[in-house]
């Protein structure tokens, strides 16, 4: 392929911002402060910068605060972390403190239903098999949630529904402001809340969100414009940890990225979100509104942060096109594309509809004041126009939360890997490369149907399957397809982080049990006791690495399409001997013009990532040194429109309608000797034992 791509493509050079990858430290950079504060540090003068201080186990730096003149912000305990403000000329000598492990920018982060309910299978999951959220707690890091909406009552009688002043919202947090009651001055936090847990009462049911009985718990971090630090979010992320017990939260959702500026396995932010993965609730985010560039080309490596880690549930968007049917939905251009800067990893995982989705507007904040253009009326009369049209992955986020509750509400044991397992495997594939789509547009009947299975299959049952599924898992860079699930296998434990491969302990990684291509396998003893098969045949065919190449030391990693297309990226230091440091190759053909975002060879701060031409384009970096750069929803798509007064109640073939019948029973038969279950198809089936294939999912 990548002879092919050489041969056929006229390449266009790109630099790389040293922000934004690994690039080489610059001479005379100190190791414990990251690119941009060693920047900020060689420049020197009075300016301050706010900090991220990662302090060493056992270790106190409270006197070499003093000492530079540090002005304390909050105590960050999920990652052993004190914000401080200091003057720039300061940040070396507290670099330099025995007790401090390492020093970040605390850098901005900002903010990115009808139809989309009923698409994905949410509605039919509600009315058909009988689960609403009801019991199950979402944390909406965000903007925070308006004091009273209709669609946040609840009338059942479920005593597992948590209401508080009549609204679900079972407590408010404010790390901005420090209120104590719940407001939303941006709009953009409740806008996610409805999406996740609206029950639709201003439209009789007809605009609920997908768990409409789950219960939330809204931390805001951002301000009325949309902006906030990192370290908001990580204290809230805390939050989440000290009290998930007390409010049963199983769910985080993030509509909010901050620039990747390092690796995953250093950046705070993302460590703080493996703290709360590793404590059992699922973490869903926004993939990023940056699939495009400024003169709307093909972008990739555009994942903002913490959407850039393996442990989350990373979700980009695509458009249902204004209608209930599968058939017609499409990628959203805005949705930004894999891999990851710095670590270039697979992403994103799923992708749900994220076009003109409307829910919940919180009256009197700035989103209010500021799209009235999109601000529609319900069914029933009300004082203000109750909801509003927003476009981005922030809204296509929430759905796949909202989609975990259900998930959990149906089999409480689900740990957050294998609720990721589950949604990536029941997806549906729609023909884009694994950098685009992940691993499919999100099915939620098929995912709440397999999560239910898992709760109480019992042998010769049949394992639900339908021919759409993706049959898929993004396991890191590796695509493993054709298997069955199982649902003890090492991979979803809470303690291996999602791509590794080996478990903490050093054993095999087991996925499932390699069963082809097939459908309708039957569920028995042999599958359970299938301990030592590893479940995949990427080891065979290239083409299942997602990204390949020497992966962790930059040196020759190729992505793209694997069907031949033009959207190829090339990304290396290998060039004929020369320094060829932080280089980006990219295709400039006249039917894409595919492009990587990373910055320019100079080292400045004035990249530009997202279109440019009103105030919701995504911009990120400045000429200058103001820092208070945010994102937000791209603008570019027309936000789509659905009817208030279409019915409520709801038509059990709509869900149907939407993807083809299950196929009919195959004849089952049991391989003994391998414990794999296979059909009697022309398909021929890999088996994958203790000595052939691809061991303990090494990758």
């Amino acid at each position: 392929m990548l002879r092919k791509f050489l041969a056929g493509t006229a390449l266009t050079l790109v630099c790389l911002l040293g922000a934004t990858a690994s690039a080489a430290a610059t001479p005379g950079d100190h190791p414990k402060l990251d690119r941009k504060l060693n920047d900020r540090a060689a420049k020197g003068g009075s300016s301050t910068s706010r900090v991220i201080v990662m302090l060493k186990p056992g270790f106190d730096a409270s006197a070499d605060y003093k000492k530079v003149g540090g002005k304390l912000g909050r105590r960050l305990n999920l990652i052993n972390g004190q914000v401080v403000e200091l003057a720039n000329n300061q940040l070396r000598k507290l670099a330099d403190s025995p007790a401090v492990e390492r020093i970040h920018w605390d850098r901005p982060t900002g903010g990115e239903m009808n139809r989309a309910a009923v698409t994905v299978g949410a509605r039919a999951v509600q009315e058909e098999m009988g689960y609403d959220g009801a019991g199950v707690g979402v944390a909406v890091i965000d903007s925070g949630i308006t004091s009273w909406h209709d669609d946040l009552t609840y009338n059942g009688t479920n005593s597992k529904v948590r209401v508080i002043g009549g609204q679900r919202v079972a407590k408010f947090v404010d790390f901005v402001n420090g209120r104590t009651t719940p407001y939303d001055d941006n709009g953009h936090g409740t806008h996610v809340a409805g999406i996740i847990a609206g029950n639709g009462y201003d439209t009789r049911g007809a605009r609920a969100g997908i768990a409409p009985a789950a219960h939330l718990v809204s931390l805001k971090v951002l301000d009325d414009h949309g902006g906030g630090c990192i370290s908001n979010v990580i204290a809230a992320l805390d939050w989440v940890v000290q009290n998930k017990a007390t409010y049963n939260v199983r769910v985080v959702n993030l509509s909010v990225g901050a620039r990747v500026t390092e690796s995953y396995n250093t950046d705070p932010l993302t460590l703080a979100a493996k703290r709360v993965v590793d404590a059992g609730v699922v973490v869903v985010t926004a993939a990023g509104n940056l699939g495009r560039n400024a003169a709307g080309y093909v972008q990739y490596g555009a994942i903002t942060a913490p959407g850039n880690a393996p442990w989350v549930l990373t979700v980009g968007a695509y458009s249902h096109m204004g209608t209930v049917t599968r058939v017609d939905d499409v990628m959203a251009a805005y949705s930004s594309h894999g891999p990851t800067a710095v670590d270039y990893d697979s992403k994103p995982d799923v992708v749900a509809p994220g076009t003109g989705i409307v829910s919940l507007a919180a009256q009197g904040s700035l989103m209010y004041t500021t799209k009235a253009a999109y601000l529609l009326n319900g069914s029933v009369p009300t004082a203000y126009k109750p909801y509003l049209s927003l476009t981005g992955t922030s809204m296509a986020s929430p759905i796949v939360a909202g989609t975990a509750a259900l998930m959990i509400q149906a089999n409480p044991k689900l740990t957050p890997n294998l609720v990721k397992a589950i949604i990536e495997y029941t997806a549906q594939n729609y023909g884009y490369d694994a950098l685009t789509q992940g691993a499919g547009f999100l099915n939620t009947r098929g995912a709440v149907q397999l999560a239910r299975f898992y709760a109480t299959a019992r042998a010769g049952q049949v394992i639900p399957s339908q021919r759409p599924w993706s049959k898929t898992i993004l396991w890191g860079n590796r695509r493993l397809t054709g298997g069955v699930i199982k649902p003890n296998g090492s991979a979803w434990a809470t303690s291996t982080v999602w791509g590794s491969g080996l478990t903490v302990t050093g054993q095999n990684i087991v996925w499932g049990t390699d069963a082809g291509d097939f459908y309708n396998i039957v569920w028995g003893t042999s599958l359970l006791d299938a301990d030592n098969i590893v479940w995949g045949t990427m080891s065979s065919v290239l083409g299942e690495n997602i990204v390949w190449g020497t992966m962790r030391d930059g040196d020759n990693i190729v992505w793209g399409t694997l069907g031949g297309g033009f959207d190829n990226i090339v990304w290396g230091t290998m060039c004929a001997g020369a320094d060829c440091e932080n280089i980006v190759w990219g295709t400039s053909t006249l039917m894409d013009f595919a492009n990587i975002v990373w910055g320019t060879q100079l080292d400045v701060a004035n990249i530009v990532w997202g279109t440019s031409g009103d105030a919701e384009n995504i911009v990120w970096g400045t000429s200058s040194e103001a820092d208070n750069i945010t994102w937000g929803c791209s603008g570019e798509e027309t936000p789509l429109f659905d009817d208030p007064d279409m019915p409520s109640v709801f038509d059990g073939t709509t869900f149907d309608s939407l993807f083809p019948p299950e196929i009919a029973p195959e004849t089952v038969v049991t391989d003994p000797g391998a414990s794999i279950m296979t059909t009697t198809t022309t398909t021929t089936t890999t088996v994958i034992g203790a000595t052939t294939g691809l061991i303990g999912g090494v990758l």
